[in-house]
């Protein structure tokens, strides 16, 4: 298994306080979001568990994935779910110059028909120096504070079902993945998420 953190420690987001980690002031209210997509395989299903529930989600999309797919895409915005920046290749800051990354960035600006200013870093990976050039274009930089690690092969489903439940609170802002690689957990998890959700009177709302 590869090391991460499920629940964000508060140091880090002292740390890094221009940067969203969940809302302290939302009472009822928890914020789930969807990495990756949209594509077809996935994406639809999602749309279809959150309609069920009367939620709504943000969805920070690839701008390729969107290109390629613009039919979902154009099903997350009617069905008025917040939309977010998550680079257009799914490249990682850490890894890549900054004016690489920015124009990456401006590449989904340019291609995706929906302007937002909200943004995550793949992987959660960004450096200080292109968060800061980011949020002087405006945009808010959404980190997370429950990571429900869908993503991890090595992993079993009530594990992440159990990453999820155990530390959902009012105002958290949850990941997860709207991908191939995540869906077989995710197919077992969100419906399971939603029910707790509802069960606890709390509404899922989208980041705006």
């Amino acid at each position: 298994m590869k090391a991460y953190l499920v629940k964000t420690p508060k140091l880090v987001s002292r740390l890094f306080p221009k940067r969203l980690w969940a809302f302290t002031n939302k009472k009822n209210t928890v914020f789930l979001t969807f990495d990756d997509g949209p594509i077809p395989e996935v994406t639809p299903w999602v749309l279809k568990q959150l309609k069920k529930h009367n939620a709504k989600a943000t969805f920070f999309c690839i701008g390729d994935n969107v290109k390629k797919h613009p039919h979902v895409f154009k099903q997350v915005i009617k069905e008025e779910h917040g939309i977010g920046n998550h680079t257009y290749n799914h490249i990682n800051g850490w890894k890549n110059a900054t004016q690489t990354y920015i124009q990456n960035i401006e590449k989904f600006e340019k291609e995706v028909p929906i302007k937002t200013i909200l943004f995550r870093p793949p992987y959660g990976k960004i450096t200080s120096k292109q968060a800061k050039k980011l949020i002087e274009r405006g945009y808010k930089i959404v980190m997370w504070d429950i990571l429900s690690a869908d993503f991890d092969t090595s992993i079993s489903k009530e594990k992440c079902v159990s990453n999820v439940l155990n530390n959902i609170e009012e105002g958290s802002i949850v990941v997860f993945h709207d991908s191939l690689k995540s869906f077989k957990k995710l197919n077992y998890v969100l419906p399971r998420v939603l029910e707790y959700i509802n069960k606890k009177g709390w509404q899922c709302e989208a980041i705006r």
